[in-house]
């Protein structure tokens, strides 16, 4: 390999670099104007032999396609040979130095190295031992390249005082050029034969069939729940929608709850939860799983409406949840490339196997992604969340919000229709779930006794609602209305208000108004 002086300052007058030069052919100055120039971060001769290779040989191009692009070119002249190479093969034709003649006989940076008498040159230079070893090598420099620009940028913007761009936003703009470069130097995909693909079916298969729950993914703690979906999978997206009030927040926590609570019993179970709350504290979040546990309402945990007993069991809660590999990030105002890295940060450090957040309607992208509509903005958010759960490998649970137009219906049952803000939320997501409380709507609609109705009337009306309202109590209804991968329907959850409590119904159906102390003791049972 030849060797090169590397510059990074574009003032530079002159950088050297050793290697095959064009020769007495071309007969002109113009042999050297390209090794003149400053060179950052380049190699010529190795673009040269790359490009000389794929010319004499169009196959060299078929193998390399998938892992170089015309930005890893450092010279205008390489790149527009490399994309007319391009465009010839999307139209199946043979590219070479003489087919190539016809189409770059006006191109103004071709010209300069020489024209056609170039293009001859490069076809027969030197060719390399192994070509997707220079295409590495070429790539490795333009990361290089792009790192310098990203670093310049950044260095220069943050020399800058500007007051519509807070230091944390400059932060959060680098990180995601940061990863988008990072991801542009993703090598290239293997293609999988079928049987190799089938023995990997096979194997989970295999492990979910050899494990004690019937579950492949992260467990849910329900029972019913976990059978309809087979626990959360990885790589999957999976969207948690429901009007104000209905508990998915509540929900959202009480499935990382679980998962970690598996995991902590188990170290072998996946359950290591990250969950972003963009909207309440980590603080909060605990009083709720400190309340749901202890059976104290948050309420009275927040007023210190408590007796000795009742602290004793938040007091037990909270020394049982300090184990659990539940990690909590209550940043607000959130950007979703924050939000991202964040989550690889976690994934490394903690080994993270589900990501919640609540909820997708508060995150915002950075600014220089921003788009002209909430719209196109949501739609973005969805797509990155799904890009990252497959980045990560692990399943997204996404919190969403729903429009007001369920409340028209009646009984305002949720439908896919009613995501909010964008129909990508439901095309990006591998599954969509909506939680709805009838009772909620149902005991907001208590009859009351009318000017001409008498006493005896009003009484046979009102036990009529309350027989109604009776099989609705503690119930709430998890309606899975999309599952790429599996059946649709509904499960029937237990659900105590004053707790935010959810468990599986017919385990948990207790009064409201007391505390079974079997309700949060720990059993396998629960998941």
């Amino acid at each position: 390999m030849a060797e090169a002086i590397i510059s990074t300052d574009s003032n530079e007058e002159t950088a050297s670099a050793q290697g095959t030069s064009m020769g007495s052919s071309m007969g002109t100055d113009q042999s050297t104007s390209l090794l003149a120039t400053p060179a950052p971060l380049q190699l010529e001769e190795v673009e040269q032999a790359l490009l000389g290779a794929i010319l004499r040989n169009n196959r060299v191009y078929d193998e390399l396609a998938d892992q170089l692009d015309e930005d890893d070119f450092h010279h205008p002249a390489h790149r527009v040979i490399f994309r007319t190479v391009a465009e010839q093969s999307l139209r199946g034709q043979q590219a070479n130095a003489l087919t190539l003649r016809h189409y770059l006989s006006d191109d103004e940076d071709l010209r300069v190295q020489g024209g056609s008498d170039y293009l001859s040159f490069l076809e027969n230079s030197l060719l390399p031992s192994v070509p997707r070893d220079y295409a590495r090598i070429l790539r490795d420099l333009r990361l290089r390249r792009g790192l310098l620009d990203i670093s310049h940028s950044t260095a220069a913007r943050a020399q800058r005082v500007e007051l519509q761009v807070a230091a944390e936003e400059l932060i959060e703009e680098t990180e995601e050029k940061l990863f988008h470069l990072s991801m542009s130097g993703e090598q290239e995909q293997v293609l999988q034969e079928l049987g190799a693909a089938s023995e990997n079916a096979r194997q989970i298969a295999e492990r979910a069939m050899s494990r004690k729950r019937d579950i492949v993914g992260v467990t849910t703690g329900f029972t019913e729940v976990n059978q309809m979906l087979g626990g959360l999978h990885e790589s999957d997206l999976l969207v948690l929608a429901g009007r104000p009030s209905m508990g998915k927040t509540a929900l959202g926590l009480t499935i990382a709850y679980n998962a970690a609570r598996l995991c902590a019993q188990d170290s072998n179970e996946p359950g290591r939860t990250l969950f972003f709350s963009l909207e309440m504290s980590a603080e909060q979040l605990a009083t709720r799983l400190i309340a749901s546990r202890s059976g104290v309402s948050n309420d009275r945990i927040r007023r210190g409406d408590i007796n000795s007993g009742e602290f004793s069991r938040i007091s037990e809660a909270s020394r049982y949840m300090a184990d659990l590999p539940l990690y909590i990030d209550d940043s607000a105002a959130l950007s979703v490339s924050a939000l991202r890295q964040r989550a690889r940060r976690a994934k490394r450090q903690k080994g993270i196997d589900l990501i919640v957040v609540d909820y997708l309607q508060l995150l915002h992208l950075a600014s220089g992604e921003r788009r002209e509509n909430r719209v196109q903005e949501v739609s973005s958010i969805t797509r990155s969340l799904k890009a990252l759960a497959k980045d990560l490998n692990v399943p997204v649970l996404a919190i969403s919000q729903l429009s007001r137009a369920v409340e028209s219906r009646d009984p305002p049952r949720p439908q896919l229709s009613d995501l909010r803000d964008s129909g990508a939320i439901e095309q990006d997501a591998d599954v969509v779930m909506f939680v709805y409380r009838e009772e909620y709507y149902k005991s907001r609609k208590a009859p009351e006794k009318r000017e001409d109705e008498g006493e005896e009337q009003f009484r046979a009306r009102l036990q009529r609602y309350l027989k109604e309202l009776e099989p609705l109590r503690n119930k709430a209804e998890l309606i899975i209305s999309k599952q790429r991968h599996g059946p649709i329907g509904t499960v029937n959850l237990f659900f105590e208000p004053n707790l935010a409590r959810f468990g599986n119904l017919e385990k948990h159906r207790v009064e409201a108004e007391g505390f079974d102390a079997d309700f949060s003791a720990d059993s396998s049972e629960d998941f």
